[in-house]
């Protein structure tokens, strides 16, 4: 895909005003960083950042038992939440593997929000339209509403400032309005830290984000980009779909087993991933430390002596622990437990490092 046919968010010229460099990912043109991604790291971390994810899918699928439907079509039990909470869930094929991972924002039992991933959003709506029953409708909303997280010890805050609601559980949400314009904001973020992700209407997009700009630098923090949010999720552990998810990586074997509802009676991939819990994946994913200088990155393999044990699925340095760290699918036959120590095959040189548990980081998220 060319730089043209890239999409651009709501506030595009917003960040070329505030000096962001840019790369594609998921089909969009997205600010990878400002004033650079260790110091954007740093500000979530010990002050607040605020990261433009208006790339980020919507739908809604609303109508007489919406929230029953998609009960029994992705992963996570809805029953779990009631309206006013949002849940982490994944969208699997029915051989188990992850169409993609989302949130869903239960409004009511007739309306269900999700946020999936940019490049994944028609394929989940297509695949949820394909089944849904009369009276249901499952809408693409890509480009009604834009979605700006705000993370970090000071992110509250900055909401105060701006007279946004904070005092939320994790993975709740409020709708509120900011300047007569509506917004929802909700108590989650990808980061680990204390956060919040708020979703203004797309055309509303612009004066909301630089009131943030504005109380975000007043409370010691930065504007973030991609590449910050992504040595602070690899930090945590997060999964980010295409690495540690795809249509060949199970919940499962990424570790995210507790995003199934294993009780209920219906879900996409349901007989498989429950064969596959049973009999133990042939992988799983840990975390890797590394104990030498270098260069972590993702489809790397991983040895032990002079066996293929496995290979990274996302690397990068960490800035919180100044050592390159990475994710990686491990063969279970191998039996490789934390502590270990592996190595890594990085341009023909091998890392040393050791086999952890994810995070890599404390989580002050909830």
């Amino acid at each position: 895909m060319s730089n043209a046919d890239l999409l651009q968010g709501p506030i595009h010229d917003l960040h070329v005003e505030l000096g962001a460099s840019f790369a594609p990912f998921g089909g969009w043109e997205m600010p990878v960083s400002y004033a650079g991604t260790v110091a954007e790291h740093q500000a979530v971390r010990t002050a607040v950042g605020l990261f433009d994810v208006s790339h980020l899918g919507k739908a809604t699928v609303r109508g007489p038992g919406a929230a029953e439907f998609v009960n029994a079509t992705l992963t996570n039990d809805l029953g779990r939440i009631r309206p006013g909470k949002a849940q982490y869930t994944l969208c699997c094929t029915e051989d188990g593997g992850v169409i993609d991972d989302l949130i869903a924002y239960y409004v009511s039992d007739d309306e269900i929000f999700l946020v999936p991933n940019a490049a994944n959003t028609a394929t989940v709506v297509a695949e949820m339209q394909k089944v849904a029953p009369d009276g249901v409708t499952v809408t693409d909303e890509h480009r009604a509403y834009a979605v700006f997280a705000v993370q970090g010890p000071n992110s509250t805050e900055v909401l105060t400032a701006l007279g946004l609601p904070t005092e939320l559980e994790y993975m709740a949400y409020a709708d509120a309005e900011w300047d007569g314009r509506p917004v929802r904001v909700c108590r989650t973020g990808y980061t680990g830290e204390h956060g919040y992700e708020l979703l203004p209407r797309w055309d509303d997009a612009a004066p909301l984000f630089s009131a943030l700009v504005r109380e975000v630098r007043a409370a010691g923090g930065q504007v973030a980009g991609l590449g910050a949010r992504d040595t602070l999720r690899t930090e945590m552990g997060y999964p980010l779909h295409g690495h540690e998810l795809s249509p060949e990586i199970t919940p499962v074997q990424a570790r995210v087993g507790w995003a199934v509802g294993w009780k209920k009676p219906q879900f996409w991939g349901k007989t498989v991933l429950e064969q596959e819990k049973a009999a133990g994946p042939r992988r799983i994913l840990l975390g890797l430390k590394a104990l030498d200088r270098g260069v972590l990155r993702q489809g790397q393999q991983v040895l032990r002596g002079d066996q293929v044990v496995g290979e990274t699925t996302s690397g990068t340095f960490s800035p919180s622990l100044k050592q390159g760290i990475a994710l990686a699918l491990l063969d279970t036959d191998a039996a490789i437990e934390p502590g270990a120590e592996v190595e890594v095959d990085v341009r023909g040189r091998r890392l040393r490092c050791e086999v952890v548990r994810p995070p890599f980081v404390e989580v002050k998220a909830k």
